[in-house]
């Protein structure tokens, strides 16, 4: 409102902004060009949150998001500011905001792996890559700095007739239609200001109240790579590791459990100094469950054979288990599959050591999980130098495609 007029309110129109919505995996989000934002909100701050916002419809006490572009889920409620980048060997600057739904919260302190799949083909589509670096044919090479990890991400988005393909036959479970694959490369994807086992220990007795179990210790795998990630072996809480969202979504109990793990482990990984800090850190850590393979039936109805896969994982973003896995989740877990002695790479040991004893290990890394919505294979290079486990790269395909691209608008103030 801003002025008044006979004493009827007189509210100023609203603002509209150039942006793309587009799925990356299996997220989707609000995609914008830094210079088509409002001046004010192409810094970081208040008013550049309070915009994001907006856009997606948060806070939101409702929890649907009627009044806004999110989808009233973690992995729907994102945005993704793009910017042709000044760093050497780089093309385009990607930060990602994951908006709270029933808070007035931006997180800025992690990726999205999932949407990291789309930003390649946005940042063609939006002239962010110089013309030289994409074929007429063939495959686009785009070098990604990811700024809210200070990380590089190289995407290899398919090119036909100059344009971005996005159709194709590529199936991601999780997703409903085939699409382009577009692999992804999470270079060095390692916390780069401190260690990968940021407490020294592959696995660590991770101190929980004794109202999550009686000892008031769990053992715990947490690992910097991709992001921040605390694994828990899923029979110490009395799951399986196979189970799909609504045995725990539905469940208030256990997700006040999850996420006072979640708290806790954020502090033994030196990732805020009080439990109580939590509540501002809702992206990362992310908390997940892990478990050898068994059979099961994913969200889709689609039998998941315990051969089809190494091991199970389920995971937790923004409070709730996630419908597939965060791609960045996905990182941590090739990166924790790859190194010996992890809780992850013990979950692995036994289908791994069969498909060695059978010759159909593949030599190469790669490691293929369970998840809520069927199956996912990521690959890690991982090496011990010197007594500590460095990772060079994770590798994984995603799909990606531009739902609807024209203006958002939001109201003024």
């Amino acid at each position: 409102m801003t002025t008044t007029t006979d004493q009827k309110p007189v509210f100023a129109p609203q603002i509209k902004m150039p942006a793309t919505y587009m799925r990356g995996g299996t997220s989707k989000g609000v995609f914008f060009n830094l210079t088509d934002l409002p001046a004010e909100a192409q810094v970081a701050g208040s008013a550049r949150d309070n915009l994001l916002l907006r856009v997606i419809g948060s806070p939101d006490p409702y929890g649907k998001h009627t009044d806004g572009m999110g989808g009233a889920t973690s992995s729907t409620s994102k945005t993704v500011i793009l910017a042709k980048s000044d760093k050497a060997d780089h093309d385009v600057d990607y930060l990602f905001g994951q908006v709270a739904i029933d808070r007035p919260f931006v997180d800025w302190s992690g990726n999205c792996g999932n949407l990291t799949a789309a930003v390649g083909s946005f940042a063609i589509s939006n002239g962010l890559v110089d013309s030289s670096r994409i074929p007429h044919n063939g495959i686009a090479v785009v070098r990604i700095w990811q700024k809210n990890i200070q990380k590089t991400i190289i995407a290899h988005v398919p090119i036909t007739n100059g344009e971005v393909q996005e159709t194709g036959d590529f199936e991601l479970d999780g997703v409903t239609f085939p699409a382009a694959e577009v692999q992804v490369e999470f270079v060095d994807p390692a916390d780069g200001e401190g260690a990968m086992f940021p407490t020294g220990n592959l696995i660590d007795d991770l101190k929980v109240p004794t109202e999550i179990v009686p000892s008031g210790v769990l053992q715990a795998t947490m690992i910097n790579a991709g992001i921040p990630t605390v694994f828990i072996n899923a029979s110490e809480l009395g799951y399986t590791g196979a189970e799909l969202q609504e045995a725990i979504n539905g469940d208030a109990k256990a997700l006040a459990m999850f996420e006072t793990i979640r708290a806790y482990g954020a502090v033994q990984m030196g990732l805020i100094k009080h439990i109580d800090e939590a509540a501002t850190r809702q992206h990362t850590p992310k908390v997940a469950i892990v478990a050898a393979p068994i059979d099961y039936t994913s969200s889709s109805g689609k039998a998941i054979a315990k051969t089809d896969i190494d091991l199970n994982v389920r995971a937790l973003s923004m409070g709730k288990l996630h419908h597939a896995m965060m791609g960045t989740a996905a990182v941590a877990i090739g990166t924790a599959a790859a190194i010996p002695g992890t809780l992850v790479s013990l979950a692995a040991a036994e289908s791994k050591a069969s498909e060695q004893a059978s010759g159909k290990a593949d030599g190469n890394g790669f490691v293929t999980f369970g998840h809520p919505s069927g199956t996912l294979k990521v690959g890690a290079e991982a090496a011990e130098v010197n007594g500590n486990w460095q990772v060079n790269k994770v590798v994984m395909s995603r799909s990606a495609r531009v739902l609807m691209e024209g203006w958002v608008r939001v109201p003024q103030g």
